[in-house]
């Protein structure tokens, strides 16, 4: 069995890591989101202006994307059983756990994987295993 090649998906890849890579190589700072975040509502004016640039490039590049031509994929399946709670819910969760994992899913499986740290590598095997479970017991229990 062949499967095609999902060259959107790959390209997309390529980029996030080209970003990250280049956040690295030219400010010495890692892309973990969360941490971009936490860190751009520091009282340090140089500290909270990249990582508000950072964050409004992320957010305006969302923004911008339908203008040029892509398009987000309509996925209905997940409408009805997503309620606002819901949403907020799982936001106070992945909050939670970001905390307790020093990081989140884009500094350890992204960045720190691709500098082959330890600790990131038993981070994302963590939460990729309870995300598993998860979707398992969402799906089948």
């Amino acid at each position: 069995m062949t499967f095609p090649i999902p060259w959107d998906a790959l390209f997309g890849g390529m980029l996030v890591g080209a970003a990250c890579l280049a956040l690295l190589a030219l400010n010495g700072r890692i892309a973990g989101i969360s941490g971009i975040v936490s860190g751009a509502l520091s009282s340090n004016v140089h500290e909270a202006q990249w990582r508000g640039l950072f964050l409004l490039g992320m957010v305006s590049a969302g923004i911008l994307m339908p203008f040029i031509g892509f398009e987000l994929p309509n996925d209905t399946n997940l409408a009805p059983t997503l309620t606002p709670m819901i949403a907020v819910l799982a936001g106070l969760l992945v909050g939670i756990g970001t905390q307790l994992g020093n990081g989140c899913t884009s500094g350890h499986g992204i960045c720190g994987m691709g500098r082959l740290s330890k600790r990131s590598i038993v981070a994302t095997l963590t939460f990729m295993s309870a995300a598993f479970v998860t979707v398992f017991v969402r799906l089948h229990l």
